[in-house]
């Protein structure tokens, strides 16, 4: 059998390969059997072991949890494998910019290419995933090139977010960093920009609690950029 461990170059090169690597040694003979006992969909996991279709961070973190190695290794070999073991993710994707203009929108990473990944702040899960401020626009909350975390929960939006500057998505695919205010009936609400108009009376489908904010300078230190 395989070893989880890496060797040589400390890390395959494909997060297929690695994820082949990962599943042979937890003991599943073949791509239909891991699929077959963690309930995934054996086309889809079968592509993504052989590179056909590029797996998410997010299903990295779930690869990772039944292979017990990192998410991280098997997504963009940063962490040895065997430092993995009890599944204790350390890091955070920086999963997209915001503040390139006053609307507070996020704009998304696509692909794996050049992703980055910073340190998991205090208090932090698994869950948890960063933005990275371009620009001027979010001044008063975070300076251009601060990082701003928030646990991707994808929960509704809660009572103690109202008067707070929350990562939202609307109902119409946006993702937006707005202070959330009360609309004018249940289920609406106002979103509040620090710089650009402010929007009356939009459906959420999620928002999450800013958990954490780190300033320019100790972000350029913290963040971990992978090779395009």
């Amino acid at each position: 059998m395989e070893s989880s461990q890496t060797s040589g170059s400390d890390a395959l090169d494909s997060p297929g390969a690695r994820l082949r690597q990962a599943r042979v040694a937890a003991g599943h003979e073949t791509a239909l059997a891991a699929a077959a006992a963690h309930g995934w969909s054996p086309n889809t996991y079968k592509s993504n072991e052989n590179g056909n279709a590029p797996f998410s961070y997010r299903r990295a973190k779930e690869y990772g949890a039944a292979f017990n190695v990192s998410p991280e290794w098997l997504y963009a070999g940063t962490v040895r494998a065997e430092q993995a073991t009890g599944f204790a993710p350390e890091m955070a994707p920086v999963i997209g910019r915001v503040g390139a203009n006053p609307d507070g929108v996020v704009l998304l990473r696509s692909g794996q290419a050049g992703q980055e990944f910073t340190p998991i702040p205090p208090g932090g899960t698994a869950k948890a995933v960063a933005l990275r401020v371009v620009g001027h626009s979010m001044r008063g909350l975070a300076d251009d090139g601060a990082l701003i975390y928030f646990e991707d929960q994808r929960t509704r939006p809660t009572a103690d977010m109202l008067g707070q500057v929350v990562v939202l998505e609307t109902d119409t695919d946006e993702v937006l960093v707005k202070r959330l205010r009360r609309g004018s009936r249940a289920g609406l609400y106002d979103l509040e920009s620090l710089v650009g108009p402010d929007r009356k009376d939009v459906r959420l489908r999620w928002a999450a609690h800013i958990t954490a904010i780190i300033p320019p300078f100790q972000a350029r230190r913290i963040i971990r950029s992978e090779p395009a």
